[in-house]
Parts: C-alpha cells; sequence; structure tokens
C-alpha cells in the first residue's frame, strides 16, 4: 500500500510541475502574443500616415511647383512649340506654328 502511494504522489507531483510548466508557457506566448499585436497596430497606423504623405506629395500642384522650381520647367506654349511636318525628312522641324499640320 505504501508503495502505491508513493508512487501516486510521485504522479501527482509529476502532474503539478507539468501544470506549473504549461502555465508558465501559456503566458509566456500571451504576453510575446499581445507584443506582436501591439507593433502591428503600430506598423499599420505608421502605413496609413505614410500612405496620406504619399497622397499630399504627388497632388498635381505639388508637382508643378516642383517642377517649376526646382527644373525650371515651364508650360508648353504655341509660341516655343515645334511642330514636326509629316512629309518632311527624319531631322527637319519647322519653327513656326503657321506651318504645321493639322490632324
Amino acid at each position: 500500500m505504501t508503495r502505491l502511494n508513493l508512487l501516486l504522489l510521485l504522479a501527482v507531483m509529476a502532474s503539478a510541475l507539468y501544470l506549473v510548466n504549461v502555465q508558465y508557457e501559456s503566458r509566456r506566448l500571451f504576453s510575446a502574443m499581445d507584443k506582436a499585436l501591439s507593433e502591428a497596430r503600430l506598423l499599420e497606423t505608421e502605413n496609413e500616415r505614410m500612405q496620406v504623405e504619399k497622397r499630399a506629395q504627388a497632388t498635381p500642384l505639388r508637382v508643378e511647383k516642383l517642377a517649376r522650381e526646382r527644373l525650371q520647367m515651364r508650360a508648353a506654349t504655341p509660341a516655343i512649340t515645334h511642330y514636326v511636318s509629316a512629309g518632311s525628312t527624319a531631322g527637319a522641324v519647322s519653327a513656326a506654328p503657321s506651318e504645321a499640320v493639322q490632324p
């Protein structure tokens, strides 16, 4: 009978230690999951902020302003437009808009 009691005591102790280990591992994994979810929320917020910033940077008004200021570009006007006539040779360009071929 004492051997059976000793065997049952060892089984209960092993079961208790296993239960403690499982609970510890469960808490550790829950903490890691919570930390990962928090980081995911931060990354999602940063992604949304960057998408808004990207849309703000690509507005037509801003692009036009940068083209004028940094690249010294200007809008095309008929006075500075060169037209190529269909019958001319490959390198010939007419300088006058009056000679332009209308499609």
